[in-house]
């Protein structure tokens, strides 16, 4: 289906709306034909040397401008809420399948073209909604009436008048047909620049770091000149089509004038019915311009639209439905992986023949070099990736079968990498549970070991963390992370170098507190520090993505392999 008809499909949700501007519309253009009658008979009556009736006939012409003008009002009133209606779906419509789609699509993907897409490309098709559709419609049914009402005053003139028709229609069909490629690169190179802009804004202190300003300065440049050459592309066509358009437009009312002229010396008709015609064909060549305006606004739109609809159309991430109706009963915590294997390209195996079986309250530790597949293992747990063989349970029941909403509110990731949103401590902790008291947050920041840094700042919870959490500490941020995480309360804790960002004397106390929870709970730990692994039920050394050793802190060391080697070469602190 076109780019165009998907749009359409919006529209249909709201036929009240569309009824409404569509009935403003048909009245506003059937009162165009009301002036030019009114010239063509007060031009006849002063040919006719009577005057009486010129002020009335003024009059009349007054009524319907001023009617036209309000129905215009009520027209855009309505097409703009219906509009603003339709592109509040799309927006929705496309930023909820964002969220739905698998991590994987967005390892190939640019922020910044994304935020093109739901911003900059959505309102293209706004445009076509506004200009397109509604002075679309007016202007077909304006050349409707007019071409009725023109050959209603003299049906010979009237073919005359259409003479231009084929070589604008031409022209149009040209444009069009080669219009693609250029919006689509116009657009592109948009996307390109917003997504440098957003890369360079996001890393501008490293950008200060290595004093990288005028690289980037001239990289940006470039890509500003890349949109600047694609849209010169297309003003230059636009520039030779649009005077063109208006070329044809102007000879046929030229043809009119000397035709029309003609029809008056051999008495067809009169100076008031050519002068009458004359303003008609004004009238039908204007909205034919207006066409070709909006065809470029149409083009446009429709490469902003493939962009809008080429994301809706990849596929989300599929739910399973549930297994049982009603409550149920809280996970558990039992992990089981047996023999997953793991591909982020084909051919190329990350994680080769993965086996473990962790029973609830259970501490696993995964070591290993950087690379070996340690966080990769957890994230499949979770379903940011699929596994390519093997079976992931959770208390028995393959982790496929439940509802990606339930699985992953039975598991707490906290990474590395602690990420809080530019908004208040408070709104970032209550990610972890919306509903928690201020006892709860007050409990699980003591918990974290945050309480004390919490209470010094001059806000207190109602603190604006900045973006990324940029207001606060790497330690603080990361106590905060884990504080959301312990009020989520799962079953199942995922800890990505969790700790690793922490002092010596934060990590003991909040090692301590997540000892007691894990008395209840199946935990997964990546740490590279030891004080973090060797209290764990089982320790588990990745190393090319597959299980090398397994065992407790004392029976690898005896081991004397990959493990004790860490230890002692301090990979392990």
């Amino acid at each position: 289906m076109s780019t165009v008809l998907r749009v359409f499909r919006y529209l249909l949700r709201y036929p009240g709306w569309a009824a409404g501007t569509l009935a403003c519309a048909l009245l506003s253009t059937g009162l165009v034909i009301v002036f030019p009658k009114v010239t063509q008979l007060i031009v006849d009556e002063i040919s006719a040397g009577r005057g009486e009736r010129v002020w009335p006939l003024v009059g009349g012409a007054l009524a319907a401008f001023v009617a036209r003008d309000l129905l215009n009002t009520l027209r855009i009133i309505c097409n703009n809420t219906f509009e603003q209606k339709v592109i509040f779906d799309l927006r929705s419509d496309l930023y909820s399948h964002i969220q739905r789609l698998p991590l994987r699509w967005f390892d190939n993907r640019a922020t910044g073209d994304l935020m093109t897409r739901v911003m900059e490309d959505v309102n293209a098709v706004e445009r076509v909604l506004i200009d397109g559709i509604e002075q679309g419609a007016v202007a077909v049914l304006q050349i409707g009436v007019v071409a009725a009402m023109l050959f209603a005053y003299h049906p010979a003139l009237a073919w005359w008048t259409l003479t231009p028709i084929p070589l604008l229609a031409g022209g149009a069909l040209a444009y069009t047909l080669t219009a693609k490629l250029r919006y689509r690169g116009q657009r592109k190179a948009s996307s390109a620049m917003n997504a440098m802009l957003h890369d360079n804004l996001a890393g501008i202190r490293q950008i200060k770091t290595y004093v990288r300003e005028e690289q980037q300065h001239e990289r940006f440049n470039e890509a500003s000149r890349q949109l600047q050459r694609a849209t010169l592309v297309v003003m230059r066509v636009w520039a030779v089509y649009n005077p063109s358009m208006s070329l044809f437009a102007s000879a046929g009312l030229l043809i009119v004038v000397a035709f029309g002229a003609q029809a008056v010396l051999k008495h067809e008709m009169s100076v008031g019915d050519l002068t009458s015609f004359l303003l008609l064909t004004g009238f039908l060549y204007e909205p034919i311009g207006r066409l070709h305006q909006l065809n470029q606004i149409l083009q446009a739109g429709r490469a902003a639209g493939e962009r809008v609809f080429e994301i809706l159309d990849e596929p989300a991430e599929m739910d399973a439905p549930a297994l049982h109706k009603g409550v149920q009963p809280r996970v558990k915590g039992e992990v089981e992986f047996q023999k997953v294997g793991f591909c982020y390209r084909p051919g190329i195996p990350v994680l080769t023949e993965i086996s473990l079986h962790a029973i609830p309250g259970q501490t696993v530790a995964l070591v290993g070099e950087t690379g070996a597949g340690k966080s990769t293992l957890v994230q499949m747990l979770i379903r940011f990736y699929e596994y390519d063989s093997g079976v992931i349970l959770l208390d028995h029941v393959p982790i496929q079968d439940f509802p990606r909403s339930r699985l992953r509110d039975s598991v707490g990731l906290v990474t590395q990498e602690s990420f809080l949103f530019n908004g208040t401590l408070r709104e970032n902790l209550l990610f972890g549970k919306p509903d928690a008291t201020p006892e709860e947050i007050t409990a699980v920041l003591a918990t974290a070991n945050a309480l004390s840094f919490v209470e010094r700042l001059p806000e207190g919870l109602d603190t604006v963390v900045g973006e990324r959490g940029v207001k606060l500490s790497v330690g603080e941020k990361q106590r905060i992370s884990i504080a959301r995480m312990l009020l989520k309360d799962p079953p199942v804790l995922v800890l990505d170098e969790a700790t690793a960002s922490v002092d010596t004397e934060t990590e003991r106390q909040i090692q301590q507190a997540l000892e007691r929870l894990m008395q209840k709970r199946t935990c997964f730990v990546i740490a590279h520090r030891l004080s973090t692994v060797r209290n764990a039920d089982q320790i588990l050394v990745l190393d090319r993505g597959q299980i090398v050793e397994r065992g407790r802190h004392l029976e690898l060391i005896g081991l004397d392999g990959i493990y004790a080697k860490l230890c002692r070469n301090s990979e392990l602190r």
